[in-house]
């Protein structure tokens, strides 16, 4: 028999006599899911239907097993998954156990983070999508910004003003003091997403710096100016210091496509 028949004969046997999949061994034979993740499925649809609360502890691992009919390295695997999601929190000692927890917003922004950053998005789109949120947020941020939010957003842009002087103004500080600003909506959800949309955020800034090398001197003149129409509780100067700020980023990303 030739090697190339032995192999794929090896091959077969290995996966219960069904034919090896294309690819020249780089996959290996799957099944349609595992064990673990239909227990995770169950307490995530329980969840979902609150029957389990936040604070309400599972059952021992053995009642799991006895349960789930399932082996204890099986229960344990499942639980790994829920705490890595945010779901459960595992704690040790006497009292320990698994508790039902919520994901907290960076938890859930590392994952839409993810998803953003392995999607084909295009800096022009990043920007565009920039100037619908960002602008829908300022008559929050308006209502809300209290005097430590001010505080910190004018101590960003003396750091930042002084990085301009000393020539070490990075695309990180520019998206740094757009993320403060949104956490002064004091939502969650647009903190979340703000969160999630960072790595697509300072991809569309380099892409900008890569046609404007200097770029930052005016848009830390503009951060600042901004921050003052947010403590003057001047929502549409607010709003016109923020649209020239992001609209200039938008013709640069454009001249970049070019």
């Amino acid at each position: 028999m030739p090697s190339s028949q032995a192999q794929r004969a090896e091959t077969e046997a290995e996966n219960g006599g069904r034919p090896a999949a294309p690819g020249g061994g780089l996959f290996k034979t799957v099944t349609s899911s595992r064990v673990s993740q239909l227990i995770v499925d169950q307490i995530r649809t329980l969840l979902r239907e609150e029957r389990l609360q936040p604070g309400d502890r599972l059952p021992s691992e053995r009642d799991l097993c006895t349960q789930f009919g399932v082996s204890r390295v099986t229960v344990r695997e499942a639980l790994r998954s829920l705490e890595a999601a945010g779901l459960v929190e595992i704690r040790l000692g006497a009292r320990g156990g698994a508790f039902v927890t919520s994901p907290s917003s960076r938890q859930v922004g590392e994952g839409l983070a993810d998803l953003l950053s392995l999607s084909p998005v295009t800096a022009a789109e990043v920007t565009e999508a920039r100037l619908v949120f960002e602008l829908g947020i300022v008559p929050l941020i308006v209502e809300r910004a209290t005097e430590e939010d001010l505080d910190e957003l004018r101590a960003l842009c003396d750091q930042h003003a002084e990085a301009i002087k000393q020539g070490t103004y990075t695309m990180e500080m520019s998206a740094d003091f757009h993320t403060r600003v949104a956490a002064c909506t004091h939502n969650g959800g647009i903190e979340m997403l703000v969160q999630s949309f960072h790595g697509p955020l300072l991809m569309s800034l380099r892409e900008a710096q890569s046609v404007e090398p200097k770029m930052g001197r005016q848009g830390v003149k503009e951060h600042r100016g901004f921050v003052e129409a947010i403590a003057a509780r001047d929502a549409e100067a607010a709003t016109e210091i923020m649209r020239t700020h992001l609209k200039r980023t938008q013709s640069r990303v454009k001249r970049g496509r070019k």
